[in-house]
């Protein structure tokens, strides 16, 4: 686990003690739930590891199936984030407050809610080990751990964090950080990076580019900025109908892109980066910053590494299609501690959700999985303070767009399904188990055309 905290299914941060505002904690203290903190039982028919977005609508989804008393949640954390917002609460269009609440108000009701951390997987006995060395067996297991940040993994953080300058929208306790070196910029290079790892919302790098450089505009500061966008990668976005789209935006708007670049370490009290060549394996370069946005580099949970039910790089290993276990067939995984080849996002947890709840009814019932998940993720990247470019695609890293217009064009009204519409929808539909995705909307949208 980081030193900043672990993401659970894409949204959900377990805080650490350092930076964690007096606040938040009162905010987190407060729940529906009054469960012990260990198990109420020691077995349940379904059984959900983690309390994210994946983890809390498959339990919904399960409640509906089994009966409430039949399902429990093992989540440590007392608070539920919604993390797609903090790339607005770093840009200083929203407040961090908007993103979180109690994870009481959003656990279903009467599902018990297990506030443990899991220690073991043992899916050959049907059981997984918890905290104090208490063991909860099983009939169905979900797994929606999510993905870990390693900010340790950068020498100089994430101690450089408490310096000015530097932020990240990837923490609750450092996208504040953000929002405040933009607003303190005065000239100089603002610096924002992508790691050399796989991440969540793959787009959230670039997006707080965008905004800082609507807000340096509309201060009148950027002609006295140089913005950078130092990627590991060797393309801006991974499809290339959108890449070639944001690729205008860098042009139009005067932005830097470098290819294979690391940052691999964070001199704060001097307000350098340094950066590896990717290319050039010991080639560094150092870079002064006014300001600096900092990926952290990803990885999968440390209680999935080298777990039965986990790949050799230590993700949950699942059919891409069924999301069951390629091994196990009563273990399932959703989101980003999967394997699954596509782009870890609240998105693509939605599409999961709908295909995993119908593989396990089917499996319950001793018949084969038959719905199929294509893949579908969706990245809405933000590009201004009212501009959105909507990424929806599939496995094949093709466009699988759901409405009848050309997504690669920066729109407004985008902007406000990003910014207004998807919370809603996420808060009352995703978490209560009633959203899979946009597919019947694509499918009623094509329908209409014919």
């Amino acid at each position: 686990m980081s030193a900043i905290g672990t993401v659970s299914s894409c949204l959900c941060v377990r805080p650490g003690v350092w930076l964690l505002k007096p606040g938040m904690q009162k905010m987190s203290s407060f729940g529906l739930h009054t469960a012990a903190r260990c198990a109420a039982k020691d077995y349940y028919e379904v059984l959900v590891l983690g309390g994210g977005a994946g983890g809390i609508a498959m339990s919904a989804r399960m409640k509906r199936k089994v009966g409430a008393a039949n399902v429990a949640v093992v989540e440590p954390s007392k608070t539920h984030y919604y993390q797609p917002l903090w790339t607005l609460v770093g840009g200083g269009a929203k407040q961090l407050a908007a993103s979180a609440r109690p994870m009481g108000s959003v656990m279903p009701k009467g599902v018990e809610w297990i506030k443990s951390q899991v220690t073991a997987l043992d899916p050959d006995k049907n059981c997984v080990w918890l905290e104090n060395d208490i063991k909860v067996s099983y009939k169905y297991l979900i797994i929606a751990l999510g993905i870990s940040l390693h900010y340790e993994k950068i020498k100089g953080l994430p101690e450089g964090f408490n310096h000015p300058k530097i932020g990240s929208n990837y923490s609750a306790q450092t996208v504040e950080k953000t929002w405040k070196a933009l607003q303190d910029f005065k000239e100089g290079n603002a610096i924002f990076t992508f790691p050399n790892t796989p991440v969540k919302c793959a787009g959230a790098p670039q997006k707080i580019m965008y905004l800082s450089d609507a807000y340096l505009r509309e201060t009148g500061k950027r002609s006295r900025a140089n913005i950078m966008f130092n990627t590991s990668l060797g393309v801006i976005f991974g499809v290339k109908k959108y890449a070639d789209a944001l690729l205008e935006v860098t042009k139009e708007r005067n932005l830097a892109v470098n290819y294979k670049c690391n940052l691999i370490e964070v001199r704060a009290d001097k307000q350098e980066a340094v950066f590896e060549n990717l290319d050039k394996p010991g080639v560094t370069e150092i870079h002064q910053y006014e300001m600096l946005h900092v990926t952290p580099p990803m990885g999968p949970p440390a209680v999935l590494i080298n777990s039965p039910v986990s790949d050799e790089s230590g993700w949950v290993d699942v059919d891409k299609e069924t999301l069951q276990h390629k091994k196990y067939p009563n273990v399932f995984g959703i989101g980003d501690c999967t394997n699954l080849p596509t782009s870890k996002t609240a998105a693509a947890v939605a599409a999961q959700s709908g295909v995993l709840d119908k593989t396990i009814s089917l499996v319950m019932k001793n018949e084969l999985p038959v719905k199929k998940y294509d893949g579908y993720t969706s990245c809405p990247l933000v590009t201004g303070y009212n501009k959105v470019i909507l990424a929806e695609f599939d496995y094949n890293a093709q466009p699988l767009e759901t409405f009848p217009i050309d997504q690669s064009k920066e729109r407004t009204t985008m902007y406000h399904m990003k910014a207004d519409m998807m919370p809603l929808l996420y808060w009352n539909a995703l978490l209560k188990g009633y959203w899979g995705g946009p597919a019947p909307v694509r499918k009623l949208m094509h329908l209409g055309l014919k």
